[in-house]
């Protein structure tokens, strides 16, 4: 063996040996103190709080300033304090520079994806979105991501992914629309289902893959080429076979719907979400309560299309732009009415299209659509971990959920622009900004553990 290979050999075993003799790591305790504290749980804002933290969960949320001996001491005292907030409608790997979306979808590869994602998720984490439901994308990025995330390898929020959305041959999904025909790419047909038997292969294949719910795309878009939004083209027996296989497999399964018939058609063959929902009316509504399906209404990316198709029609296409005019404004007067006839709502943003890290400007959108700030807040919180099925670790400050945490100087009851700027973030008990200020938790471990591989040689 060569001098190289010995020291690499030496180098692996002293390595070895140190992790032996370090053992699991450390536990650790911290004690929040929440000037004003909105939980999750209840619909009061509490003050002067004490939130116990021993690793990653909370174990007691105690009234008073309380410091149990040996914790380390986070002082939210002048802040009001939150759960960590939750996007059901994320496009993590999705950007908008103004470009064509078209040129794009042929030039850009999933590994221009997957970089740009990194910054995407760090945007996303210190906006205060501890948690996402990302809805639409490849699976193949989403998928490793979740898990590296999950590891500590980047920085973003937790999440929940559905890979790409399921829907017909020229429908709002279709990756052949507006593009020459006989363009094609392995995985476009994958996601193409045109009848029952497709729809349940597809739903099995992504399960495989390891996704956390289903994406189906039952009427036509506002973005997509030669589609109207107003239209159902996903059939029936295709959105049932879509749902029972999903929740036959444990999955739940978010629509988009524009168009009133597809929306009260997806609802009563079980979605669990209807996201953007923009005609819905007074009959769509009494089955969103029949069946307790949710609303995640969207306001952000239909003002920011509605916005540019005013201001720039030239960023979009000439069809996409006359869509988002006619079908934006519809949004809002949709979220204001389904509200008042009491249906579950979620918040969600469909964040791509604006900055990745602006989410919270949803917030805004929703009260002037009706909402009040504190059910604004709990559309993005305690609806929102029970849209996504794990009320048990997100969406409140109590005992047993994760230690997903913000905070903001201000009261968001009073002015929910407040939740723009929020100040301070932790995730899972490791705190990621500060004072306004970005935190990168592996600072204070130290610089990373060397590779231990075989080289390249």
């Amino acid at each position: 063996m060569g001098v190289g290979g010995w020291k690499w050999g030496a180098a692996t075993a002293a390595l070895a040996m140190a992790a032996a003799l370090a053992g699991p790591a450390a536990a650790k305790d911290v004690v929040v103190h929440a000037g004003h504290l909105i939980d999750g749980v209840t619909k009061t804002t509490r003050d002067n709080v004490s939130i116990l933290i021993h690793d990653e969960r909370i174990t007691a949320v105690q009234a008073g300033f309380v410091t149990p001996a040996g914790a380390e001491v986070i002082d939210l005292s002048h802040e009001t304090v939150l759960p960590g907030l939750i996007d059901c409608h994320d496009h993590i790997t999705g950007n908008f520079d103004g470009g064509n979306p078209v040129a794009e979808a042929v030039t850009l590869t999933s590994f221009d994806a997957a970089y740009l994602s990194v910054g995407n998720a760090r945007r996303t984490l210190e906006a205060g979105f501890t948690t996402i439901r990302d809805v639409g994308g490849d699976a193949a990025v989403l998928i490793p991501m979740k898990h590296a995330i999950a590891k500590g390898e980047i920085e973003g929020p937790r999440m929940f992914v559905a890979g790409p959305p399921l829907g017909p041959t020229g429908g709002h999904g279709d990756p052949h629309n507006g593009l020459d025909p006989d363009l094609s790419h392995p995985g476009w047909a994958d996601v193409v289902v045109d009848s029952p038997e497709a729809a349940r292969r597809a739903v099995r294949t992504l399960r495989r893959q390891g996704v956390d719910l289903i994406k189906i795309m039952p009427s036509g878009g506002v973005l997509s080429i030669g589609d109207d939004p107003s239209l159902q083209l996903m059939a029936d027996d295709e959105i049932k076979a879509v749902v029972d296989a999903a929740h036959a497999l444990g999955l739940k399964v978010a629509a988009h719907v524009h168009g009133r018939e597809a929306i009260n058609h997806a609802i009563s063959l079980g979605v669990d979400s209807i996201e953007h929902g923009s005609y819905a009316d007074a009959e769509s509504y009494a089955l969103f309560k029949a069946h307790g399906t949710y609303l995640v209404p969207t306001l952000l990316v239909a003002q920011t299309v509605y916005d540019i198709a005013k201001a720039h029609p030239e960023q979009l296409n000439p069809s996409s732009a006359a869509k988002a005019l006619a079908v934006a404004p519809m949004v809002q007067k949709n979220l204001g009415d389904a509200y008042r006839a009491g249906v579950k709502i979620a918040f969600g943003t469909d964040q791509s299209l604006a900055p990745h890290g602006t989410n919270a400007r949803e917030f805004a959108l929703m009260v002037k659509a009706g909402m009040t700030p504190m059910d604004a807040i709990w559309a993005a919180t305690a609806n929102a971990a029970d849209l996504i099925g794990d009320t048990r670790d997100i969406g409140s400050v109590q005992a047993g959920r994760y230690a997903d945490i913000v905070a903001v100087s201000g009261d968001p009851l009073k002015d929910i622009t407040v939740l723009e700027h929020v100040a301070f973030v932790m995730k899972g008990g490791s705190v990621f900004k500060a004072g306004g200020a970005p935190v990168h938790p592996s600072d204070a471990e130290g610089p990373g553990k060397p590779a231990v591989g075989t080289g390249d040689f």
